[in-house]
């Protein structure tokens, strides 16, 4: 058996899945050190460990990661979570888009390849699946990329099981669902509906829900997401993908019943599934995960904290027909 890790690197671990992860590296008693440009993460979301000597905080974009990188001398574990998560902005800024996750990635991999790391553990997205994938959707479900986010996860994904293949980097690949949680992104980009919907609660605004409402999504609280990474980083299996999330869809309208407020509908966007449901088979009983936060205990853990979203854009009908323009011009079926 390999000795415990002692040390981990979170990329993007300012951010919102990323601070979780550190959160979780802390309570094992690791040493964490964190990269992250705060072009999405906030400082803020890692105040509750000021003052930890076991934490390391430095702000660097992974574009510019030398491969012997000091930053990754010494480490056991990589966490990589940096990257663009918006969706619908993709449409309009692919070239950044491939930069960071692509470009990104590749340059995380030799780094940890040169520091000779124990693991790497990728966070890719569900969304390589496209619009109708099976459902519940196992990892060998086919690939189809359908808007520049998808596939710039994609290949970054490819990139990272390539170092393994050719240079026998040890890594993992986690492809997420629909992660939420406390923390959750607050940019001014038009993106994940949990963040969207808070804005809107506190300012008295009614919830712009997308179509009718009866689209399903495989939510799992940004905790159970950060374990599943741990086991994955801990395990003894290598070169493995595995699907993320609840493995129990939710429909928007039970969120907004969860939320309680009221309703405005804006257009249903193409290119975007009407249901996305992990098949979790493999990581059950590959890494004896299982989720721990149920749907509505994880809604409730956000209104307390609602306040982080008092800073984040309050969308409405119009700003968000604005904001998806090219996304309608560019995804029509």
């Amino acid at each position: 058996m390999s000795p415990a890790p002692r040390t981990a690197l979170v990329t993007g671990g300012a951010g919102f899945i990323g601070s979780h992860m550190v959160d979780l590296l802390l309570g094992e008693g690791l040493e964490v050190r964190v990269i992250d440009n705060l072009t999405g993460g906030r400082l803020d979301n890692l105040a509750h460990h000021r003052g930890n000597i076991r934490l390391k905080v430095d702000l660097e974009d992974i574009r510019n990661l030398a491969p012997s990188s000091p930053l990754f001398r010494d480490v056991d574990l990589v966490f990589h979570f940096a990257g663009i998560g918006d969706i619908v902005p993709s449409i309009e800024k692919p070239l950044e888009y491939m930069e960071v996750n692509v470009q990104g990635t590749v340059r995380v991999a030799e780094a940890a390849r040169q520091a000779k790391v124990r693991r790497l553990v990728y966070a890719a997205s569900s969304s390589c699946y496209g619009v109708s994938p099976p459902t519940p959707t196992p990892e060998s479900a086919p690939i189809d990329t359908r808007y520049p986010y998808a596939l710039s996860k994609f290949q970054g994904e490819q990139a990272v099981l390539h170092w393994h293949k050719v240079y026998g980097l040890p890594v993992n690949s986690i492809r997420i669902f629909n992660a939420y949680g406390i923390r959750s992104r607050t940019s001014g980009a038009y993106g994940a509906v949990f963040g969207v919907f808070l804005a809107q609660k506190l300012a008295g605004k009614p919830f712009t829900v997308v179509g009718d409402g009866s689209q399903t999504r495989d939510f799992l609280y940004a905790s159970d997401v950060a374990r599943a990474f741990w086991l994955a980083g801990i395990s003894d299996r290598v070169g493995q993908i595995y699907n993320l999330g609840a493995g129990k869809p939710q429909s928007v309208n039970r969120l907004v019943e969860l939320l309680q407020g009221p309703v405005v509908h804006v257009p249903k966007r193409p290119g975007e599934p009407d249901c996305t449901w992990a098949d979790i088979t493999k990581i059950t009983q590959e890494l004896r995960w299982a989720p721990q936060v149920d749907f509505a205990e994880g809604v409730g853990r956000m209104l307390k904290a609602i306040d982080y979203w008092k800073q984040a854009p309050v969308w409405d009908t119009a700003s968000i027909e604005k904001a998806t323009r090219t996304w309608f011009a560019y995804m029509k079926e």
